[in-house]
């Protein structure tokens, strides 16, 4: 009976852990796709390609690039998949890279 009791408090945590390895996960991801973004907007390349071709296609991903005369800057932001959907409207994970432009 003591279990039956305690089991939903297992599984909150066992579901809250998980989301927070989704949360670094999608961090992580986003962090490889601005530096990719970030190189190849610095070579004058397509940014924006090379940083969706760096990630997971599964996660929903913005890349924003600009390049300018001495610095070229990459933007990605990831949704966060959410494992139960019903307990929030979503989060949002950003990273920002900035890279000397070549020349």
């Amino acid at each position: 009976m003591e279990f039956a009791g305690f089991l939903p408090v297992l599984l909150l945590v066992g579901l809250a852990a998980i989301q927070l390895g989704l949360i670094g996960y999608s961090a992580s991801q986003a962090g490889s796709a601005a530096r990719a973004a970030a190189r190849v907007t610095a070579q004058g390349g397509p940014g924006e390609a090379a940083g969706l071709a760096a990630m997971d296609s599964g996660l929903d991903a913005t890349v924003t690039t600009s390049e300018g005369p001495e610095l070229s800057r990459a933007t990605v932001t990831v949704n966060v998949p959410l494992l139960v959907p019903f307990l929030g409207s979503g989060m949002e994970v950003r990273r920002e890279v900035t890279m000397p432009t070549d020349e």
